[in-house]
């Protein structure tokens, strides 16, 4: 095979896969959801509105997750409700696209006892920052941090 035949396979299949998963750099920061969405999730745009988040299940106003709006940082999240109970951090679908710069590449997931779990950005395969929210998940069952 030579160079210029490599050149264009290589290049229609990034497009390929590009146009299979439907990124584009406005939708870097979107978060990722498998399948259909459960019943009672709202999609809200962040506090910037430069990309769209999830709210799974009804807050209640007396909670911690009511003072929270998607796109807050994780520091101003834990300087308004604490520290969560317990937290973890996995790859997200992004990590394997090829040459993805976004934000969302990780994610990281907190739980809070009673309330729920939060789900945030975790940064770029390639160094990009995280610590966006971007998903509220109201579930007092813990069952949101062990799916």
């Amino acid at each position: 095979m030579n160079l210029k035949t490599f050149s264009v396979l290589f290049a229609v299949s990034l497009i390929s896969a590009c146009a299979s998963k439907g990124t584009t750099q406005s939708q870097a920061t979107q978060p990722a959801t498998s399948g259909t969405p459960a019943s009672g999730t709202k999609t809200m745009s962040s506090i910037d509105g430069t990309y769209t988040g999830e709210i799974v299940g009804t807050v209640d106003p007396r909670s911690k997750f009511a003072k929270l709006k998607i796109g807050m940082e994780m520091p101003e999240v834990h300087a308004l409700i604490k520290t969560p109970d317990d937290m973890q951090r996995y790859q997200s679908g992004k990590a394997w696209i090829p040459f993805y710069f976004g934000n969302d590449s990780f994610r990281v997931e907190t739980y809070y006892e009673g309330e729920g779990c939060l789900t945030y950005t975790g940064g770029g395969t390639y160094g990009g920052t995280g610590g966006q929210l971007i998903r509220i998940t109201v579930d007092k069952t813990k069952h949101c941090f062990n799916e």
